[in-house]
């Protein structure tokens, strides 16, 4: 039964149910077969939500914080060092109702990567993704550094 299930389905399903974000009520809301496109919800809850009322910074912060690092993982493989760097918010407007994320790996992403690591050294580029509330509007603008490798053979 196992084998049925596809690793990008078996893996939102998974991260669904991990406490941080069950219980922030973030939500992988779909992820491509091949890795490179995902998509974050998380709905305005009484336990994320502020003292005036919208969404907690922290929680906004959160939504975001693994995706592109676990994506190149998944893409890259083994043999690849992937981590977080370095990260920043810049918070534009309150997060009001439902807000979303979309992260997604380019082919050019893919292409600086090996051609950066070519050597063995390391490369650390910087993404930035967007939380947009229902309407469109922006809620804050997310950096992410990523640090990646090819792993030293022996």
């Amino acid at each position: 039964m196992a084998s049925l299930i596809h690793p990008s389905t078996l893996f939102r399903h998974l991260i669904n149910l991990y406490p941080p974000y069950l219980f922030t009520g973030i939500k992988v809301a779909s992820i491509s077969r091949d890795f490179r496109d995902l998509k974050v919800d998380m709905s305005l809850r009484w336990y994320n939500r502020n003292y005036v009322g919208t969404h907690f910074g922290g929680s906004l912060f959160a939504m975001t914080d693994p995706w592109f690092m676990l994506m190149l993982m998944q893409i890259l493989g083994k043999e690849f060092v992937v981590w977080d760097s370095k990260a920043a918010i810049e918070f534009i407007k309150p997060g009001k109702g439902k807000v979303s994320c979309h992260f997604h790996i380019s082919d050019k992403m893919l292409e600086d990567i090996q051609q950066a690591t070519a050597s063995g050294a390391k490369y650390l580029p910087e993404y930035e993704v967007h939380i947009n509330d229902q309407a469109g509007d922006l809620v804050a603008r997310i950096k992410k550094e990523i640090y990646i490798r090819k792993k030293k053979t022996r």
